[in-house]
Parts: structure tokens; sequence; C-alpha cells
């Protein structure tokens, strides 16, 4: 159901943002230019890239190591992506502190025309590392269940 949930959330925001920057060209070509519309474009396309490299982490369509596959056993192969997912799984909470740290440090500052705080942009790193986080968790424990059985 979050799958679902998170798909929906990026098709708004996919469609939100088409709409938002066909609506600013129009105006910008009839004289009368929306100038929030750059800083509204970019929120919304900072959360879209997190929630659609969320998807793409849940759907295995990241980066991957096929090669491998030809190479060892499936038993390997499964020891070497348990391995490969607590790195990401690490790599994702070094980043998660320092995402958390630049979001608080973002609030004082407006961003443009717009007038909106920075964090609001920057907090779409932090729910997008602890949304991939749980991604890659429910991952490893699927992998390491299935290793036990191969």
């Amino acid at each position: 159901m979050l799958k679902r949930i998170e798909f929906a959330c990026a098709g708004g925001l996919l469609v939100a943002v088409v709409v938002l920057v066909a609506i600013a060209s129009v105006a910008r070509a009839m004289g009368s230019p929306i100038i929030w519309s750059v800083e509204m474009a970019q929120l919304i396309f900072a959360w879209l890239c997190m929630l659609a490299a969320d998807i793409a982490m849940q759907e295995d369509r990241h980066f991957g190591l096929q090669v491998l596959q030809e190479i060892f056993s499936a038993r390997t192969v499964g020891l070497i992506e348990i391995f490969n997912i607590i790195v990401v799984i690490s790599f994702l909470a070094f980043l998660l502190y320092y995402a958390w740290g630049n979001m608080i440090l973002m609030h004082p500052r407006l961003v443009g025309a717009a007038q909106i705080n920075a964090s609001y942009i920057h907090a779409s790193m932090v729910v997008g590392i602890l949304l991939m986080m749980r991604t890659m968790v429910v991952q490893l424990v699927r992998r390491i269940r299935n290793w036990g059985t191969v």
C-alpha cells in the first residue's frame, strides 16, 4: 500500500511540475512572468527525484552487479548482495546525518521570490533517505531469508 501511495505522490508531483512549467512559459510569453515558478518547480522536482529513487530501489531497477551472477554460485551471489545492501544502508545512514543537519541549517534561509524556507527543499533529502533506508532494510530481510533457503 505504501508503494502505491509513493507512486501516486510521484505521479502527482510530476504532473504538478509539468503544469507549473507550462503555465509559467505561457505567462512569460504573454509578458507577465510568474516570478516564483522557478523556486516552486525546484521544490517539486527535489521531492519527485527522491520519491522516484525510492520507487526504483523498491523495484530493483537501480544499479546491480549482474556480472557476478555469471561467475559465482547462487549462494555466493546472495552473500555478496547481502553485503552490498548493508553497505548501502550504512551509506544512507551517513548521508541522513548530514542531510538532517543541512535541513536544520537551511531553515532560516528564504528561497527567492517565493520566500519559503529552504528547509522545505532540503527536507526532501531527509524523507527520501529514510524511505530508501526502509526499502533497503526490507530487501535485506528478504535476501537473508532467501539466502538461507538456497
